[in-house]
């Protein structure tokens, strides 16, 4: 059945591409080209770039930090996300997330099927300086890595076809629906004053509850601790991420201009600020300072500056990587192992942090720093924009974690998303690739 569907699949994609002019409409040229800025496109063809290696980087990361049986399944899930993802975005995903809005929750995919419409002398609303393809292809790279961070969660036990499926439902049904309501002009939040400058919400809020649900739903490993194969890995990963990440949030100023190089600064000192606090912690709290630790820590503050990156002052930055460092730290450490077995921590790092990231954003978020900013924060006297971020965790939460929860137990229906015991003690990489270290 499997290989069936396969070859149907194939098959409509090489018809529709190759009658693609006669079987999708037609858009003209215009007879003056826009004249776009060149020093933006350039930083933005960078940044685009940037941010796609951030996901080879998690596949490093993630890993590291599995058992020796599983490195290359692991590492592949990454991969695989950036083989896929890149396909339904092109075909389907950009329609959903910025075509015409309906109703403020989901876009009309219909006029960007296939990138119809997308072109180079065309313009996105909120990005007028690039072209429009260029746009549409830095935006893949976000739902590119949203899917593969949810892979820590359910390491060493997911079937890898059933973790394809779940993979393509996920961008459709809850990252694309989180990004129209999130970050286009007529989106559900955006019309709220919901602030999220690079995907706090988008990204690793709906990445973190999706992990918490499809751990919840696999169940415990059969032997849940294993030793990390390569902290050497973690250490790479980690370098990968910190210097793809300055595409993910300076990039996301849509321009090479001075909020760039704001949320390039706040970047940078709240992932250092981050790291630096949780390797303090543990030695307060009687461990060892760890290369774990440090690059746990310093991915945390990545996580947690990005919603906040172009909005709050550099001090500020340093606030959020130390406070949402703490917070992440203690929940990793009180997080309940024994009955719900979230591999990698996903969801105290990412989902913790993001929605730490998502409401300090309330708390920080300044005018004198982005004059995009409306309501300012609640250190400014103002409790709106709190309100509005506060609104938008607690609908984001519920939506993400139990559309999830839905859709794993729809794809376990379809396909088994567990691999057997003797496949799991086996190892992932022999048992589902055949391939081995």
């Amino acid at each position: 059945m499997r290989k069936i569907v396969l070859s149907i699949l194939l098959i409509s994609l090489l018809v529709v591409t190759l009658f693609s002019t006669s079987i999708l409409s037609a858009h003209p040229i215009p007879a003056e080209a826009v004249a776009f800025d060149t020093g933006d496109t350039a930083w933005m063809i960078v940044a685009t770039a940037l941010v796609l290696i951030m996901t080879p980087g998690l596949g490093f990361f993630y890993g590291g930090m599995v058992g020796k049986k599983n490195v290359i399944s692991t590492m592949l899930q990454s991969f695989m996300a950036m083989i896929v993802v890149t396909v339904l975005w092109v075909v389907i995903g950009f329609g959903l997330s910025f075509g015409p809005s309906i109703g403020g929750i989901i876009g009309n995919p219909l006029p960007n099927l296939f990138f119809q419409g997308v072109g180079i002398n065309t313009a996105w609303v909120a990005a007028p300086t690039v072209p429009f393809l260029l746009f549409a292809l830095f935006q893949a790279k976000f739902a590119i890595i949203t899917p593969a961070l949810i892979t820590g969660a359910f390491a060493e036990r997911i079937r890898f076809w059933a973790y394809l499926l779940f993979m393509v439902l996920f961008i459709i049904l809850i990252y694309a629906p989180l990004c129209h309501m999130t970050w286009h002009p007529e989106g559900l939040f955006f019309k709220m004053g919901v602030l999220d400058f690079a995907g706090g919400t988008v990204v690793h809020m709906s990445a973190g509850w999706a992990a918490l649900a499809g751990a919840m739903f696999l169940g415990k490993r059969k032997a849940q601790k294993s030793n990390p194969a390569r902290i050497t890995y973690v250490l790479l990963g980690t370098g990968l991420l910190w210097f793809g990440w300055f595409g993910f949030n300076a990039g996301s100023a849509l321009g090479a201009n001075g909020l760039a190089v704001q949320a390039l600064g706040t970047t940078t000192v709240a992932a250092a600020a981050a790291g630096m606090a949780w390797v303090f912690l543990d030695k307060i709290l009687g461990h060892k300072l760890s290369a774990m630790g440090a690059c746990i820590g310093t991915v945390v503050g990545l996580v947690a500056i990005t919603p906040a990156a172009g909005f709050v002052s550099m001090p500020h930055a340093i606030f959020i990587g130390i406070f949402s460092s703490i917070v992440s730290n203690l929940i990793v450490s009180k997080f309940p192992k024994g009955k719900i077995d979230d591999a990698l921590d996903v969801f105290a790092c990412h989902g913790v942090g993001g929605m730490t990231g998502m409401l300090l954003t309330g708390v920080f978020a300044s005018k004198t720093v982005n004059s995009a900013v409306t309501d300012q924060g609640l250190i400014f006297g103002e409790t709106t924009l709190f309100i509005h971020q506060l609104t938008a965790l607690i609908i984001v939460s519920v939506f993400a974690f139990s559309a999830s929860y839905f859709l794993f137990f729809i794809v376990n229906k379809i396909t088994p998303l567990r691999v057997s015991e003797d496949k799991e003690e086996l190892g992932l990489d022999i048992s589902q690739h055949g391939e081995f270290l």
